[in-house]
């Protein structure tokens, strides 16, 4: 699904038309082979199977008609085979049709409430990774989000991009964990991150009132267990007198620029402390700059993409991918960025990901679409 400004990508499993047509199949099989076999091989003592397994992915009512069938078939084998013993599997097709059809409504209410859940997931994620400007001035954004499966819809994996004063200002960043609490963490720096990037002029700031705000969510709703809830974070400021770009790295996986057949990782010089963990690492913070030029393309990620392995065990080549690409708009590269993803993980990933990408219209340039 893409929407105004992002990529969002879910893998859903659909079952087709022959899975679902099994238990159909399965009684003609059965019924072919009571009627052509001897007697003695009593393959109609299969027609229970049929209705049970039809309780697996059809509703109550089909379920209970196929278990009719069944039971009209196996009287109409005892017409042709009186030694069938037909009252014994007759018993067994009625006892394992009511029990079908009542495991059927059961499976469909707890599909119903799964739906319900996965709405309610849907929105609190919405909530964190709002609608996001494609555009701002001579700077263009794309966003991906991917989940690492479809009952794992939600996590907290988060980013942000807004026009303040001083210039453009992304955010980027990972809760350690998933779940709603994991989405809380992730909405509280969100939206501080949404106060503080208009507000404060030093990046510096900015940064201590998102550890501020962890901090707060991490008190009024404790993680469980020994283990603390913590995030990584990545600041990026692009002033509006351009010609650089600011960085705070908070334990975040360096971004990536990419100018012609040049590619350069960002590592940062002198680490910051992970958000929730200034108090016990220290609150120094640290901000880099570089050269971002008209042209660039900037990508920032999460680790989900650049822990992403392949059968083998390797790790996703982030940068020697990013260096093999042509300075492409940013949505075509995040498409890319998806596909062979998915290529290389054989359609396994085991973390959700996300990714902005950055790029610096040239003045004059023409807009991509």
């Amino acid at each position: 699904m893409i929407e105004s400004g992002r990529v969002w990508l879910h893998r859903r499993y659909s079952p087709g038309l022959l899975v679902r047509l099994s238990p159909v199949i399965l009684t003609v099989v059965i019924a072919a082979l009571a009627y052509t076999t001897p007697p003695e091989l009593a393959f109609s003592r299969l027609l229970p199977a049929a209705p049970a397994l039809a309780a697996a992915m059809w509703p109550v009512l089909p379920t209970i008609l196929l278990g009719t069938v069944c039971l009209i078939l196996m009287i109409g084998l005892s017409l042709v085979f009186p030694d069938l013993g037909t009252w014994w599997t007759v018993a067994g097709i009625i006892a394992v049709t009511v029990a079908a059809a009542y495991g059927s409504h059961v499976r469909l209410q707890r599909e119903r409430t799964l739906l319900q859940v996965r709405l309610v997931a849907d929105a609190a994620q919405q909530v964190v990774l709002g609608p996001m400007p494609r555009r701002f001035r001579d700077v263009e954004i794309e966003s991906l989000y991917l989940a690492a499966a479809a009952e794992a819809r939600i996590g907290g994996d988060f980013y942000e991009a807004i026009d303040t004063p001083f210039g453009v200002r992304l955010l980027i960043g990972d809760v350690r964990g998933k779940g709603l609490p994991a989405v809380g963490a992730a909405a509280a720096i969100v939206n501080a991150f949404r106060e503080a990037a208009y507000s404060e002029t030093d990046m510096i700031e900015v940064a201590r009132r998102l550890d501020a705000s962890c901090t707060r969510y991490n008190a009024a709703f404790p993680p469980e267990g020994t283990m603390e809830r913590f995030a990584t974070a990545l600041l990026v400021d692009i002033p509006k007198e351009g010609g650089r770009i600011d960085l705070l790295n908070c334990g975040h996986p360096p971004p990536l620029i990419l100018n012609g057949t040049t590619l350069r990782v960002l590592e940062t010089q002198a680490p910051s402390p992970l958000l929730s963990l200034a108090d016990l690492l220290g609150d120094h913070y640290n901000v880099d700059s570089c050269a971002f030029a008209p042209g660039d393309l900037l990508l920032l990620y999460t680790d989900g993409i650049a822990e992403a392995r392949d059968r083998g065990g390797e790790f996703f080549p982030l940068a020697a991918w990013m260096g093999r690409q042509p300075l492409t708009p940013p949505r075509e590269l995040l498409a890319a960025l998806h596909r062979d993803l998915l290529h290389y993980t054989k359609g396994r990933l085991d973390d959700d990901i996300a990714a902005l990408a950055v790029h610096l219209r040239v003045p004059g340039a023409a807009w991509s679409r």
